[in-house]
């Protein structure tokens, strides 16, 4: 009997060694080494008919020309994308379960016109795949279902059909038959998305991938997968909210500053034009501890509602909690309240969270955190039409924030009356519809506000 052949793979940067190691020596990752086979079953390894030889070419001879988009029903994904989906490119859409990837990617599916689609799934039945379409309610019929996980069948139908859009749901369920390893592992992963990299060279079809994560929020496989596709996408939010936002992490054809802003309904998901006015809460009382962002997500500005809560800490070290913004950070801006302007939270509990189950990582909110948290810590409220778009730095003091003008139209498209920024901000704002505060510490906002 033949000796099975093993080696070990890291799933960091796929680097193979011959006995196991606790760090990678490639990427540094501990514990990434996993074991497999890596012996090949004996046939042709030839999966395909398409043709991919060239032969070298000056840089000065290659024609320039834009890339060719195909525009995709969805405009929000178009927007994160770059303009559309380039042809002969690979997509991963990472996200986690129950996130709602395959209902996005089956919305696009039913709902482009002219163009014939191929949804491949390894992971639900023809039926099931129906009664998700039924829910979505799209009359469009150029959507060809085939339930397949073995890469060496896919391959023939793609060539029989010859689709528009490939969409394969997911990379994790493929399996490469002269591979003698299981379904998810970093060997089929790598050779199952190799073989459809070169499809989509060869052809010209756009695939879109559908890829798990993992517990850490990485996706599933070896970080070789997110080098060998042209564009990683990331699904997030939270499953006991409505709101979901696809962001771009890599883009070869484009920006990866802009994101996509569902809302999940009944019908699917549906696309958030003004993300600004579903994101702020329309009470009919001013309550204490709650404050308006101006933010940017990307290039695009939006208005968010942060809230906090501060009480006596009743055990004996205080909390400090946050949805949403960095705890890090968090504990920053309480620190810089304390040292710098003399107030006293040190035995407070501290809570935080931003509305509508959104994470931001934009700096300009700081201003609006420390002014949620005075509100809370004094009971008094801020009142209705101010928001605020600031950083504070280590000293106490109002630092200026990029596409400041984006932030104050947006604010005065909302119907905010004024808005507090840096004293250092350049700009001219005497033509805007509201009111600009200028301002270069905490105090003065403190004091402007609760004088």
């Amino acid at each position: 009997m033949a000796k099975i052949a093993k080696t070990f793979f890291c799933k960091n940067c796929g680097a193979e060694s011959a006995k196991w190691m606790g760090k990678c020596s490639s990427c540094g990752g501990w514990n990434t080494y996993v074991e497999e086979i890596v012996s090949k079953k004996k046939g042709n390894t030839s999966l395909s008919n398409f043709s991919t030889e060239s032969t070298p070419i000056e840089i000065n001879q290659i024609e320039a020309g834009k890339e060719e988009r195909l525009i995709l029903p969805d405009e929000e994904l178009n927007r994160v994308l770059g303009g559309g989906l380039v042809k002969g490119s690979l997509v991963l859409l990472g996200g986690e379960p129950g996130i709602g990837k395959s209902t996005l990617l089956l919305q696009v599916a039913l709902g482009i016109k002219g163009k014939r689609t191929l949804y491949i799934s390894g992971e639900e039945s023809n039926q099931q795949i129906r009664m998700r379409g039924n829910r979505i309610q799209s009359k469009e019929n150029e959507c060809l279902i085939y339930t397949e996980t073995s890469i060496q069948k896919i391959i023939p139908q793609i060539e029989v059909v010859n689709p528009d859009l490939i969409i394969v749901d997911s990379v994790q369920t493929l399996v490469n038959e002269l591979v003698d390893n299981a379904a998810g592992s970093v060997t089929q992963i790598r050779e199952s998305t190799g073989e459809l990299l070169k499809v989509s060279k060869a052809t010209g079809i756009p695939i879109f991938l559908v890829g798990h994560i993992t517990k850490d929020g990485t996706i599933a496989g070896p970080k070789l997968l997110e080098h060998m596709v042209d564009v990683v996408l990331q699904f997030e939010g939270d499953r006991n909210h409505v709101f979901r936002i696809v962001r771009a992490q890599k883009n070869r054809y484009g920006s990866t500053n802009e994101i996509g802003i569902y809302k999940m309904n009944a019908s699917g998901l549906e696309a958030v034009e003004n993300p600004s006015e579903v994101l702020i809460s329309d009470l009919d009382e001013s309550l204490s501890g709650i404050s308006i962002a101006s933010t940017m997500e990307g290039y695009r500005p939006l208005l968010i509602e942060v809230q906090a809560l501060v009480s006596t800490a009743v055990y004996g070290t205080p909390q400090r909690s946050s949805t949403g913004f960095d705890s890090r950070r968090l504990n920053m801006l309480l620190a810089v309240l304390e040292k710098r302007c003399g107030f006293q939270l040190s035995q407070k509990d501290v809570f935080l969270n931003i509305a509508g189950g959104i994470k931001v990582d934009d700096p300009a909110i700081d201003l609006a955190v420390v002014c949620s948290i005075l509100s809370s810590s004094a009971d008094i409220s801020l009142g209705k039409g101010m928001c605020f778009a600031a950083e504070i730095g280590l000293s106490g003091e109002i630092r200026p924030v990029s596409r400041i003008d984006q932030r104050i139209d947006e604010a005065a498209k909302m119907g905010f009356e004024r808005i507090f920024i840096s004293k250092y901000n350049k700009g001219n704002f005497d033509k805007v519809k509201i009111e600009v505060v200028k301002v270069s510490k905490i105090d003065e906002v403190f004091r402007q506000l609760f004088a």
